[in-house]
């Protein structure tokens, strides 16, 4: 399969190994060899307009967890509770200070709101499921000029903490239960996102079915056939990277810490709530605690796109959030008693909101931009929202933040980079075509940036 550049990397996903053409590359790896991340500047617009003055990203954060709740979940219904006639008896509307919550649909979440922010004053720019998701993984416009090479902010959290980390085996970027999405843009490929599903049992592809002897033997033999390549002057910087890249691949095989990541027992399954989102929250957990080099995980996790009988008992909206709030519930827990959430940014989101009030005439909800996206860990100040929104939650009542307007994806970008300690106004020129690449876009009327109030 051809990428984007009309490439073929030749690469099979969930494989350790991969290989991709070595001759007649050089020009290309030229261009691609630095890497940036943001958004196309509008034709003949000066860089000097989108100069800066020095900020100060928070830098709370060394690792981040991006929870993706894809098919959009009723802001409503869950983190924005608004009650009615409507409102099912299970759940159990509770008081937390200021917040109030469906207490019997998340019992666990509820239990560490002290640890909790809801930012409520957000508003998706579209409401369509595709295009949606990935502005909210891009942080910008997925359908604009030459996004098409944009990466995924998790490539860009690569790019600026993965080389720092000393003990780096891990891949820096890995994303959890989705097969395809956003990835690195024009960026190198160590910077995008490595795919897995675990399940508990091991990393795929990281034992050799005729054992250890053979596997060693036969890398052995690669390294012999990469050894002539790099000492062809013809194609040798090509071939030095996809020895690398091999290298990096070894370190995960037959490696007892990364086996300890993939590898977990049915008790802790069960903890997390027996789900695939469940084993997704494990392996999040279990990467942050060994400190491999992974800075930026993404765990998808969906469908929560209830147009019909959203209420329904043990199903829709009930099951997701149980499932959910297990997993979640723990992962904190986990987190906490391990003294890691301080250091790691936690965030879940869907794409968009769901329509307010009364159900619809199918007994669901439908698109709406509205939406509340949940933060936690990295030193954010738990036990409070942040914006409200209107009686029936359908439009912003106050903001609730510095910049006195709706929050859009692209402020949620910044605030993941200024925990991180990522400097949100960077420019980069290095791009293929020299026009200048922000980290976060810049252009038009709106200038984004980061929610200080969570930590405020």
């Amino acid at each position: 399969m051809k990428d984007r550049f009309g490439v073929d990397w030749s690469k099979t996903r969930g494989s350790v190994f991969w290989r991709r053409p070595i001759l007649g590359r050089r020009t290309f790896f030229r261009h691609i060899a630095a890497a940036v991340s943001g958004y196309w500047l509008a034709p003949g617009r000066p860089m000097e307009t989108v100069a800066k003055a020095a900020v100060t990203p928070v830098g709370t954060a060394k690792n981040c967890i991006f929870i993706l709740l894809t098919g959009a979940p009723s802001h409503t219904d869950t983190f924005d509770l608004k009650e009615g006639s409507w409102t099912p008896s299970y759940f159990n509307p509770t008081s937390y200070g200021d917040i109030r919550f469906p207490q019997g649909l998340m019992p666990n979440v509820a239990a560490h709101l002290d640890s909790i922010a809801l930012l409520r004053s957000v508003r998706a720019w579209n409401t369509a499921h595709p295009l949606a998701q990935t502005w909210v993984q891009l942080g910008r416009n997925p359908a604009s000029g030459l996004s098409k090479i944009a990466p995924h902010i998790g490539s860009v959290v690569a790019l600026e903490l993965g080389p720092k980390s000393p003990n780096q085996i891990l891949p820096p970027f890995i994303s959890l239960n989705a097969s395809s999405g956003p990835d690195q843009g024009y960026l190198p490929p160590q910077y995008g996102p490595f795919y897995v599903s675990p399940g508990g049992g091991g990393l795929a592809n990281t034992r050799h079915p005729d054992g250890v002897t053979a596997f060693n033997r036969r890398y052995a033999m690669l390294q012999d056939i990469d050894a002539e390549l790099r000492s062809d002057p013809a194609i040798g910087g090509e071939a030095e990277d996809v020895v690398v890249n091999g290298e990096k691949a070894r370190g995960l095989m037959y490696n007892p810490a990364v086996d300890a990541i993939f590898n977990f027992d049915a008790a802790t399954k069960a903890a997390y709530g027996n789900s695939s989102f469940g084993n997704a929250c494990i392996t999040a957990r279990n990467l942050i605690r060994a400190d491999l080099g992974t800075r930026f995980i993404q765990i998808s996790f969906g469908t929560w796109d209830h147009h019909t009988s959203i209420y329904a008992p043990n199903a829709n909206l009930q099951a997701m959030s149980r499932q959910f709030d297990a997993a979640f519930g723990q992962l904190l827990a986990d987190l906490k008693q391990d003294g890691l959430l301080d250091q790691t940014l936690v965030l879940a989101l869907g794409e968009f909101g769901r329509t307010v009030g009364p159900l619809n005439a199918n007994g669901g909800r439908d698109h709406h931009v509205q939406q509340t996206v949940v933060f936690a860990g990295a030193g954010i100040r738990g036990m409070r929202a942040i914006g409200s929104t209107n009686a029936s939650g359908s439009d912003i009542a106050e903001p609730g933040w510095s910049r006195n307007r709706e929050v859009k994806p692209e402020d949620i970008e910044a605030t993941i980079y200024s925990a991180l300690g990522i400097d949100w106004t960077t420019v980069r020129h290095d791009d293929p075509l020299n026009r200048g690449f922000e980290y976060v876009p810049q252009t038009g009327p709106v200038e984004y940036g980061p929610v200080n109030e969570l930590w405020s």
